[in-house]
């Protein structure tokens, strides 16, 4: 194997996870986004996560798309965590927990393909840190 094929082969991987972590990471906040607005009936927060989740937005979203291998991903077959949930408070805070865990391998993953982009993944972070404060 060459350099340059071993060089696109860990950037078609890279672009994998960055395409797996941007669809948790707008899946979790849509979550969190529809039980404030639909059971919580909080307008504020339900609004919040909502412009939060438009800034889940890439260039290039092909590029990532393209990567996406539902056949082959390892680890696509349901634990038994991720099939029970207690009540709403566990489903935001699962919810929560895998939005803030993506947004972090997104800001690690675009700092090797865009510091610009790696950036914006971190606010991201930070704010869904400050949001579950008020959840």
């Amino acid at each position: 194997m060459t350099i340059d094929t071993e060089r696109d082969s860990s950037l078609s991987k890279l672009y994998r996870l960055i395409d797996a972590n941007l669809n948790r990471l707008r899946e979790g906040i849509r979550v969190l986004e529809d039980i404030e607005r639909f059971i919580c009936d909080n307008k504020q927060t339900s609004q919040q996560l909502k412009e939060l989740r438009h800034q889940c937005r890439v260039t290039d979203y092909k590029l990532y798309l393209h990567e996406r291998d539902i056949i082959g991903d390892v680890l696509k077959e349901t634990t038994a965590s991720e099939s029970k949930r207690e009540d709403i408070d566990s489903l935001k805070l699962s919810n929560m927990k895998r939005a803030q865990e993506s947004a972090r391998v997104l800001e690690e993953g675009f700092k090797l393909v865009d510091p610009v982009q790696a950036e914006v993944f971190k606010q991201i972070r930070y704010t869904l840190y400050d949001i579950e404060k008020s959840l």
